[in-house]
């Protein structure tokens, strides 16, 4: 490991501001788009939503089917500007959300579906809102002293009678992203003059909604009842009890009691009823939005469908043992485990990525209609490159997948049309998405969940695949092969909590000290533009950038602001961007896409990405367009390059957590220059933090279902 300590004049440094972790995903929200000539044009993305859309409404009409319960006047606070300013910030990735669960706080199932969900017709992700619901709404705003031009966003959340709604409840106005209690409350104050008050069960309601929402951008897909409580109590509601049970009362939110099992679920110890002294198994109280809970519901049935069905006959054993036979280590293991299993989970690096392609090739040979699915259009490309000779064809997204944009389509029951399907970045996985996919297995079908469970966890609520990792209800396959050379070396001590020092005789590995942010951001830029071309070889082009929050004198906005002056100066005369920009896009909220600018002009702005080419409508770009010399660690998941420089400021050293180092260091396949400002915060946080907990149903609601050990 190689160290740097190359002196450096101080760069300006950029606006102080919060690394943005609990929303790390970077920038994009739903907007509504009614252009119809959209409808031809629909990224995979759009269509993505709009799949997840159909299953949310199919979830809805299966628990309007359920019976029984489930056991289980002054102006704002702060000017209108600032409210304004608010929803922005976190709506353009900005700001984080609301970290109130940041760190960890002290029914009868459905049949399986007659029918699977039928691809998606593209169309665009919404309809326009009318106009005259629009102006309604923008009155009440204004008449609240909130900036009427969040009537639109208002609009998206309340629907039709959305002014109404808002008289006749003025905290709905919490429904908006980016909107806090205090905003909300002098909105009420203004609305509602002397009969505001504190104890108003209409705010104990919205609060508690409100509460649960940031959870889900936390990661949770439902909190403790211990936590609910304590929380709403921080946010002055005067009985949170109270107001618990009136959200539950009024269905807008569910209560559930899990039962623990004797080993327990550790981290979700926090409130458990009974101890066992009477025969009765303890449970835990939680509270979750509609949403996730259901999706959670839909996703343990459709693995426990996979786990305890019988694999479709395509091959018999004896070929399938030819083909383990043919392979090597953990890749015959994995075979063999596919050959008798409907699910199946693999873990391990980048160099265990072979196991997989081998797979799939072994798959096609027996006449599996076998298909692997990456999150993104980056990573998908980099494993149909890698698993070429192995796999063939055969590599699609998950969006394009859901949506038949790509892969093989769906049969007409609606399944897709597969007989094996490998997700290759199965950490990345939130509940809405595993469910979906889960769902649309065809019977017979075999699921392979593979990925490093050392990354850090989807953006999305949840944590499936290491819920799974931790049930034990299915084969694990742990490849044997080690992510080669120095970095390897590094990257693998990072993820067993251990930061060592490692020869690097070809400057594979660089330590550059910083004494501040401002040396931070000047420092970088000098390694990209000069000193990794010049030493290592590698193009800036090439280089990309991560730093842990996009706020702070080092983070995304000031180090895109430097490189952009360093690499391609402009005036930024299209919204901020330039032709030739580096960017990244979010067609939605935890989706980014690398990119560049190619052109503006009256459709939007022009971007290629991954190849593909993407249009981005001029009212979109600032919220789902930023510059992308730089990213965040989550932004950057599913992709590689040939040079990364991690910049660890010292402003930023709360962010770090192993899995952050762990993720942002393996990102780098040929150079890592890690320009650290961090002193001994880095090692801590290796040694000494591991992922915060998230609150989840998956185990719990997969126990009675599946037996121990698959």
């Amino acid at each position: 490991m190689s160290t740097e300590p190359e002196p450096a004049e101080d760069a300006e440094a950029a606006e102080p501001g919060t690394p943005d972790v609990a929303a790390e995903g970077g920038p994009g929200v739903e907007a509504a788009q009614g252009d119809s000539e959209a409808a031809a044009k629909q990224s995979e993305a759009e269509a993505e939503l709009a799949a997840q859309r159909l299953e949310r409404e199919r979830i809805e009409r299966r628990k309007a089917e359920k019976q029984g319960p489930i056991a289980a006047g002054t102006k704002l606070s702060g000017t209108a500007a600032d409210l304004l300013a608010a929803v922005r910030a976190v709506e353009s990735g900005e700001k984080p959300v609301a970290a109130v669960f940041a760190e960890p706080g002290p029914a009868p199932r459905r049949p399986a579906p007659a029918a699977r969900p039928q691809p998606v017709a593209a169309s665009p992700v919404a309809v326009a809102a009318d106009a005259e619901t629009v102006e309604a709404a923008r009155r009440v705003l204004t008449e609240g002293g909130a900036p009427d031009t969040l009537a639109s966003q208002v609009v998206a959340a309340l629907g039709e009678g959305a002014d109404e709604r808002l008289r006749d409840d003025p905290w709905q106005l919490l429904r908006v992203t980016g909107v806090r209690p205090e905003q909300a409350d002098g909105f009420a104050r203004a609305l509602l003059g002397d009969q505001c008050a504190p104890d108003d069960e209409r705010r104990g309601r919205a609060v508690t909604v409100w509460l649960l929402e940031q959870a889900a951008l936390a990661g949770h897909t439902a909190l403790e009842m211990a936590a609910l409580v304590s929380a709403l109590g921080r946010q002055g509601v005067p009985d949170p009890d109270a107001a618990v049970q009136d959200t539950i009362a009024e269905g807008d939110a569910l209560v559930f009691q899990d039962a623990l099992e004797e080993s327990g679920v550790p981290e979700h110890r926090g409130e458990a009823e009974g101890d066992g002294e009477d025969g009765e198994r303890p449970v835990r109280v939680l509270v979750g939005l509609e949403r996730y809970a259901l999706a959670e519901e839909s996703l343990a049935d459709g693995l426990a469908r996979l786990i305890n069905s019988v694999p479709k006959e395509d091959g018999s054993a004896a070929d399938w043992e030819r083909a383990a036979a043919s392979a090597g280590s953990s890749t015959a293991e994995l075979i063999r485990a596919v050959a008798g299993h409907g699910l199946v989970l693999h873990t391990g690096g980048e160099a265990s990525l072979a196991e997989p392609a081998a797979l799939l090739g072994a798959a096609r040979e027996l006449g599996l209609r076998a298909w692997a699915a990456f999150h993104g259009p980056v990573g998908r490309d980099r494993f149909a490159a890698r698993a070429a000779e192995g796999a063939g064809s055969g590599v699609t997204t998950v969006g394009g997948l859901l949506s038949g944009l790509e892969g093989p389509g769906r049969d007409a029951d609606g399944a897709l049309d597969l007989d094996v399907l490998v997700v290759l970045d199965a950490p990345q996985l939130d509940v809405e998405t595993a469910a979906l996919l889960t769902e649309s297995l065809p019977d017979g079908a075999r699921l392979v969940l593979a990925g490093d469970p050392a990354v850090l966890w989807s953006v999305g609520p949840g944590r499936v695949f290491a819920d799974l990792l931790a049930a034990r209800i299915c084969p694990l396959v742990t490849s044997r092969r080690p992510d080669p050379g120095p970095l390897g070396e590094l990257v693998s001590g990072v993820g067993i909590g251990e930061l060592n020092q490692v020869e690097a005789p070809g400057k594979e590995v660089v330590i550059v000290p910083v004494r501040d942010a401002g040396e931070a951001v000047h420092r970088t830029v000098q390694l990209v533009a000069d000193s990794v071309p010049r030493a290592i070889g590698i193009p800036a082009e090439e280089t990309q950038v991560i730093t842990p929050g996009h706020g702070g004198a080092a983070g995304t906005r000031a180090l895109n602001a430097a490189l952009k002056e360093r690499l391609n100066p402009g005036p930024g005369r299209f919204g901020g961007f330039d032709p030739g920009d580096r960017v990244a896009y979010s067609p939605a909220p935890g989706r980014t896409l690398p990119g560049r600018v190619v052109k503006a002009d009256a459709e939007g702005l022009h971007l290629s990405c991954a190849g593909e080419a993407v249009v981005v409508p001029k009212e979109r770009v600032e919220q789902s367009v930023r510059h992308g010399w730089a990213l965040t660690a989550h932004q950057a998941l599913g992709a590689r390059w040939p040079a990364v420089v991690v910049v660890l400021p010292g402003d930023a050293v709360q962010a770090l957590s192993r899995p952050w180092v762990y993720t942002a260091f393996g990102r780098a396949d040929r150079h890592l220059s890690v320009v650290h400002g961090a002193d001994q915060a880095l090692a801590r946080a290796v040694a000494e933090i591991p992922a915060k907990p998230r609150t989840t149903r998956l185990p719990a609601l997969l126990a009675p279902q599946v037996p121990a050990g698959g």
